[in-house]
């Protein structure tokens, strides 16, 4: 180092000298105002020089230096001269620069840029007699921030507050140079505001970093419950400024309930006594209140509910009315509060003219109504035996006959309301003499004698007829079915026809009598193909006895005949004889036993003559 310092101090006095004299001389040195890098990338200083009248030195010497850290001296880093070409030794710079230079200048660069060398550089340059010049550069250094990190405020933030409350912080850490924030509700800015907007900003330095720390005080309104605040980070950067943004929050917003909505949850459609019914209300405020519930004419007493829900099971038609809900905070008398009509619909049991049954004459008119009070347009119809007789409130009945006689049924239903229905009925009974069922007054009929005829005799009335049968012409007769229902009796009776036949039915009760009757021809039986009976099976035996003893005489008839030609033997032993022979399928023998005398053997003794037994002879 001591050589160093003797090699080089002649050379100076040589510079100074030539200084001395060359006065005269000029140099221009030209460099950039700044130059920005990033931190830890490489930073690139120029020293642009030239000499005036081109009057280019043989000798140039170059020397680069930087402003203390502390002070406003310079320190030299680089020197370049002739051949000779050195960093000094023992600054902060040794081993991170590097310097080149040609004809029209000199480049310092430095490696792994540092937040400390944000400083001014010199470039120095010395032409001896041709004159020397100085320039300087300042390095700007640049280390962008991490990203903004926010935090929101997570208790709810009331608009009753009187001041701005705190609502959120938004922190951007390790930056070069100091970062700045801007807040933004809804994508747009917000501009500090007295009384409204407040925003404090907290520095922190550390290893020459900077970490920025916003907070935001907002004085919230209802609307709020809805926006959306960010805050952004703006930074600058080598020839540019970058922002980033930071995520969105939103904030609990608490204000009091302003609007209150009540209405009927269940059930859907209209309400019918027995139903169970749920009153729902919802307000908008937040945190949401618990409601109270009363009816519009007791506005003091307050009905039990659960939370928003107010349930009436079951109900009927006194619990029709306005039904209210108020937060339960609010003044009763408030003007905060929701209100609907409950209407409750019923029908009331069907109320039936006549009641019960009805007793009415043949041939009158009766008019019959039924109703049933309803809050709702009803409907009616009127039935006997399941099938409709009539519509409308009232039923109308005219000419009364037998017929006419049974229960109605009157159903009314609500259209609007299907659910709601009721009905009644009325019995009808028709009074009256009797009257034979069927249109025939008088019933003739043929028969074969000795039959059997089932005569049926049906009459109706009221009160019940009774029948009795008058029957002419036949004692074989008799009652074989006999039965009555409320409106009718029925009989038949069994009728033996052995001559022509009248029989009368005879219906009658205190109203009168009716009567139908019966004419039965008697038929003469003619053919065996009719129906056996013991008269007639007698007669047939007779019949056939007789052609027997015809077939008997002209038996006798032959043999004596044969006798007198000599062709059959008479005497005992003949007879003996003809005993012994064996008869075939030819020989015919007839026996008649009989202890009177009657027509027959008168017949026979007619046609084999006078003859004397076998013992006579």
């Amino acid at each position: 180092m001591a050589s160093l310092h003797k090699s080089l101090l002649p050379l100076f006095l040589h510079l100074c000298l030539l200084l001395h004299m060359s006065v005269w001389a000029k140099v221009e040195v030209t460099m950039q105002e700044s130059v920005e890098v990033y931190l830890d990338d490489s930073a690139q200083i120029p020293c642009h020089y030239s000499f005036t009248d081109n009057n280019e030195p043989s000798f140039v010497m170059i020397q680069w230096f930087v402003r203390a850290k502390t002070s406003s001296s310079r320190v030299r880093i680089f020197y370049l001269g002739g051949n000779e070409r050195m960093a000094d030794n023992d600054t902060e710079y040794t081993g991170r620069i590097n310097v080149t230079s040609d004809q029209h200048g000199t480049r310092l660069t430095i490696l792994n840029v540092q937040l400390s060398d944000q400083r001014e550089f010199f470039c120095q340059v010395n032409g001896m007699a041709a004159g020397n010049a100085e320039g300087k550069t300042h390095l700007r250094v640049f280390a962008p921030p991490e990203p903004p990190v926010m935090e929101g405020v997570l208790t709810g933030i009331s608009v009753t507050n009187e001041v701005p409350s705190k609502i959120a912080s938004c922190e951007a850490q390790n930056g070069f140079p100091k970062p700045n924030i801007t807040w933004y509700r809804n994508n747009i800015p917000l501009i500090p505001e007295a009384g409204h907007v407040n925003v404090l900003i907290l520095f922190q330095e550390l290893s020459g970093f900077y970490s920025l720390q916003s907070i935001l005080e907002y004085k919230v309104a209802k609307e709020d419950k809805d926006a959306h605040f960010s805050c952004e980070v703006s930074f600058f950067v080598p020839g540019a400024i970058r922002t980033v943004e930071s995520s969105s929050i939103n904030i609990t917003v608490h204000y009091p309930t302003t609007m209150v909505e009540l209405w009927k949850d269940l059930p859907k459609g209209l309400v019918k006594e027995g139903d169970t019914v749920e009153l729902r209300c919802q307000g908008d405020g937040n945190p949401p209140s618990p409601f109270i519930f009363n009816r519009e004419q007791e506005p003091d007493l307050g009905l039990e509910s659960s939370g928003d829900v107010l349930i009436l099971s079951p109900v009927t038609r006194v619990d029709s009315g306005i039904y209210q809900c108020r937060p339960l905070d609010a003044d009763i008398y408030s003007d905060v509060k929701g209100e609907m009509q409950l209407t409750v619909h019923y029908l009331d049991p069907a109320v039936v003219v006549p009641k019960d049954s009805e007793v009415m004459l043949k041939g009158e008119d009766l008019t019959a109504s039924c109703n049933a009070l309803s809050s709702l347009k009803t409907q009616t119809v009127w039935y006997k035996n399941g099938q409709q007789v009539g519509k409308g409130n009232t039923l109308h009945l005219r000419d009364a006959t037998y017929e006419t006689s049974g229960e109605y049924i009157c159903e009314v239903t609500v259209p609007s309301l299907p659910a709601l229905h009721t009905s009644g009925s009325v019995h009808i009974i028709v009074q009256g003499g009797p009257q034979m069922v069927g249109l025939e007054q008088e019933v003739q009929l043929e028969e074969a004698a000795g039959r059997m005829v089932n005569l049926s005799c049906e009459a109706q009335g009221h009160p019940l007829p009774s029948i009795s049968w008058n029957i002419i012409g036949s004692q074989n007769w008799q009652e074989v079915v006999i039965k009555a229902n409320e409106h009718m009796t029925h009989s038949v009776v069994s009728v033996k026809v052995t001559s022509d036949v009248s029989a009368l039915c005879n219906a009658s009760n205190d109203m009168g009598t009716e009567v139908k009757a019966f004419s039965i021809k008697a038929i003469p039986r003619l053919t065996s193909t009719a129906p056996f009976s013991p008269a007639e099976g007698s007669g047939v035996i007779i019949v056939v006895i007789i052609l027997c003893l015809l077939l008997l005489a002209i038996l006798g008839s032959v043999l004596y005949f044969l006798h007198k030609k000599g062709k059959i033997p008479c005497g005992r032993s003949g007879k003996q004889e003809i005993s012994k022979e064996k008869t075939t399928k030819d020989d015919i023998v007839v026996e008649m036993k009989s202890n009177t005398k009657t027509e027959d053997t008168v017949l026979l003794k007619a046609v084999n003559g006078d003859k004397k037994g076998p013992n006579e002879q």
